[in-house]
This record gives structure tokens, sequence and C-alpha cells, in this order.
């Protein structure tokens, strides 16, 4: 066996025995995906790696939040509000909100960029199930807030 395969292997196994113990003192794992890129076909991925998450740790077991900013926004911006924005895309389709509705049943918060809605011409009512307790101030400051406060960091 090689030597950076036992090291990925305990590695793995640390991890595996850190989470069990977070979990049976009934603490939940804490994490926040980014998005801030165009393409359906990346976010759609990011929205699968998300269920993949839930389905191996257990909604319950988990505090997520997605931040959106930038491009980002575009897997919440219904087509027909694209003309009236400065976003090159709007991927908030019946396809994708869907998903967007399915993660949300399952607790995953969405926190979108209030810097990115005035910049981009964006309104919450240009996005799909969107409302005020979703905005922040600032999507890269509120990734920098919630990794002070524990949550790990995934960039799908």
């Amino acid at each position: 066996m090689g030597k950076h395969l036992l090291t990925a292997i305990l590695v793995g196994a640390i991890m595996t025995v850190g989470f069990s113990q977070a979990v049976l003192a009934g603490e939940k794992q804490k994490v926040v995906y980014h998005v801030n890129y165009y393409g359906a076909k990346q976010e759609a991925g990011a929205l699968r790696n998300i269920q993949n998450h839930i389905n191996a740790v257990g909604a319950e077991n988990l505090d997520l939040k997605v931040v959106l900013h930038g491009n980002g926004l575009a897997m919440l911006l219904d087509p027909a509000a694209l003309k009236s924005s400065k976003m090159k895309e709007a991927n908030g389709d019946d396809v994708m909100t869907a998903k967007v509705a399915s993660l949300k049943d399952q607790g995953v918060q969405f926190q979108i960029c209030a810097n990115t809605l005035k910049g981009r011409k964006v309104t919450l009512n240009d996005l799909y199930d969107a409302s005020e307790g979703d905005v922040v101030p600032s999507g890269v400051a509120q990734l920098a807030i919630l990794q002070s406060q524990g949550y790990a960091y995934i960039k799908p």
C-alpha cells in the first residue's frame, strides 16, 4: 500500500470519526456552498453535489447554506426577467427551480447578495422563491462570516 493511499485512508477515517462524534454530540455539520458563476449545467451540478451531501450525511445532521452572488444569481433568475437585468443568463427555469425547491424542503438556505441585486438590476420578484430574509449585504462578506463561525467552505 502506497504512502499516499495510506495517508488518505487515515485522514478519511479521522474525519469520519470526528464527524460521527459531532453528530452523536448533537452538533450539525455546518457547510456553505459558494456559487458565483454562469452555466446552467455547472449550477445544476452544484445542486446535485448539495443533494449528494444531504444523502450522505442526512438533512437532520446539516446546517447548509448556499451563498449566491455575481453571476451565480442566474440560478434563480426567471428567464422572463433577463432583459430587464444586467445578467447574461437566467437559468431559473422549471427544472432548476424544482431542484432548488427540493433542497429548500430539506432545510437548505439560499442567501442572495444585495450588492449583486443592485448592481445587476435584479429584484426579488425576478428570482425564484426569494424574500428579504434571504438577502445578505455582501455575498463575499457572508462567506467570510460563515467561515469564521465554523462553516466548511465548498465551491463546486
